[in-house]
């Protein structure tokens, strides 16, 4: 990123918001910060919460993507969304490199969440990220959610590795585009487009790199699992879609909805009263 630049934001985080837009967030990251508040957005507080809703966004995204779930949330819950490093207020910090390093970092943040029932949203990368966090809580802090809601992305073993942490500038621009997630105007910007693809790049690493834990019989989640799917979704097939349930001893249900990856951004309302439902709160 040249000098311009960084004039040009004003020393502020740069980011897309839910809609694919640029936002420019004047939050830093400093020593004050906890760790959960560094890793973990407030979207919707409440003051005396039955029930916190954790999202954990796509490769790329950022805690900004679930702003518009802000008002389909009802009194009484909690809606917060885990922030990456390298994006947003945190666009100074290193990205994580791999899987078990950004789990880690994410356990040690979310111990103190869960004074009260906690349920777990992850969208494509997210839901891999919330499923081996789950895991990750149970097995070392003694800590599981109310609930796992996966979106998505296939089970542990049948997880697509993108293989475009190398890509060419407009190979990648291409995938990213088809995909739905990012509006094209963000790319026409050379220097936006140098501050947005980075993080792409990280996350796509990490995913190249991951290897999903596949649990044996006494590993199973205690954790009702809900997987959610674009029914246009090009990557997912029943059997993948069905992998999820192999995670959990405590139930497995999975819903489609209209379009593609990135249905849930004009499904968001029906994605979220059925999420919702689903959970031990009153509406």
């Amino acid at each position: 990123m040249d000098g311009m630049a960084q004039k040009r934001l004003g020393g502020a985080a740069a980011a897309m918001n839910s809609t694919g837009r640029i936002q420019v967030n004047p939050q830093k990251t400093g020593a004050s910060q906890t760790a959960t508040s560094r890793w973990f957005r407030t979207i919707r507080p409440a003051p005396a919460p039955r029930l916190r809703l954790v999202c954990f966004p796509h490769a790329g995204g950022n805690a900004g993507f679930f702003r518009a779930w802000k008002d389909l949330v009802p009194e009484g819950v909690e809606l917060l969304a885990a922030q990456y490093p390298a994006r947003e207020s945190r666009f100074l910090d290193a990205p994580a490199e791999t899987m078990d390093e950004l789990v880690a970092d994410l356990a040690d943040a979310s111990r103190d969440l869960f004074d009260v029932p906690v349920a777990f949203f992850g969208h494509s990368m997210g839901a891999s990220v919330a499923y081996e966090l789950a895991t990750r809580l149970g097995e070392e802090h003694g800590r599981t959610p109310t609930a796992l809601f996966v979106s998505g992305r296939g089970g542990p073993g049948t997880e697509r590795r993108p293989g475009l942490a190398d890509a060419g500038e407009e190979e990648l621009i291409a995938e990213l585009s088809e995909m739905g997630g990012t509006q094209a105007e963000v790319f026409l910007d050379v220097e936006l487009r140098e501050l947005v693809l980075p993080a792409i790049r990280a996350d796509y690493r990490l995913l190249e790199r991951y290897d999903a834990r596949i649990p044996d019989a006494d590993s199973l989640l205690d954790v009702p699992v809900v997987a959610y799917y674009g029914d246009g979704e090009a990557d997912l097939d029943h059997d993948s879609v069905m992998a999820w349930s192999a995670i959990t001893r405590s139930g497995f249900h999975h819903r489609s909805f209209d379009g593609g990856h990135f249905y849930l951004v004009d499904e968001a309302d029906s994605l979220v009263q059925d999420l919702l439902s689903r959970l031990p709160i009153s509406n």
